[in-house]
């Protein structure tokens, strides 16, 4: 079974749908802990480490072969205490940013929540590195899209998102630091490779499984 770590409601059907699409018979379990990342968000990724590493032993110990964790804010913690315990946790933006390294060096970062900026930044040098490349990377918060998120204005967020990828040039390719943001990439056309991470890291995670 594949444990799926979430700090949102709103991954369940993304992910559930992605599962019936592309990897039927995969079991999966949610777990949503929106506590972690206000945790992050006020004292830092660290500030959420315990408290994580504490959510992946309770979920292995109830059968989970493998975790995937959908937060970018706190996947670096999350895979860190899963090296901890023995127990395979992939960050759910890990093979995106390892697609996104393959495209060119200029890669612009988009995130609707400040936090997700350095978390993303660093795993897209650590992912530059492991290549043999290196990248230069422009990070851009998204105006007033988390504030939407948290109103519950999906489509308002999601049009955020789509008006910050319209403005983008002079990239090899956009990076979208939460998955949360899929959905406005799909609401304008973009000249420029646009990646999310949902459906990369399902698929890295059904191979741990």
């Amino acid at each position: 079974m594949l444990a799926l770590l979430h700090t949102s409601m709103v991954h369940v059907p993304v992910f559930n749908a992605l599962r019936d699409e592309n990897h039927p018979g995969l079991e999966l379990r949610h777990l949503v802990y929106e506590e972690l990342l206000g945790r992050a968000r006020g004292l830092g990724p660290a500030g959420a480490a315990e408290a994580t590493k504490t959510v992946i032993s309770e979920i292995t110990e109830e059968g989970a072969t493998a975790v995937l964790c959908t937060c970018s804010t706190i996947g670096a913690v999350a895979e860190a205490a899963g090296a901890e315990l023995g127990v395979p946790v992939l960050r759910v933006d890990r093979p995106m940013a390892a697609a996104a390294v393959a495209y060119g060096s200029r890669i612009t970062v988009l995130a609707a929540l400040e936090a997700a900026l350095r978390p993303t930044s660093e795993l897209l040098h650590e992912e530059a590195a492991a290549a043999g490349r290196e990248v230069a990377l422009r990070p851009v918060l998204v105006p007033d899209a988390w504030r939407r998120f948290e109103k519950g204005d999906l489509e308002g967020y999601a049009w955020a998102v789509a008006e910050a990828i319209e403005e983008v040039e002079d990239a090899d390719v956009i990076v979208l630091a939460q998955a949360s943001m899929t959905p406005g990439a799909q609401l304008v056309p973009s000249k420029i490779p646009v990646l999310s991470s949902p459906r990369l890291g399902l698929e890295a995670a059904a191979k741990l499984v």
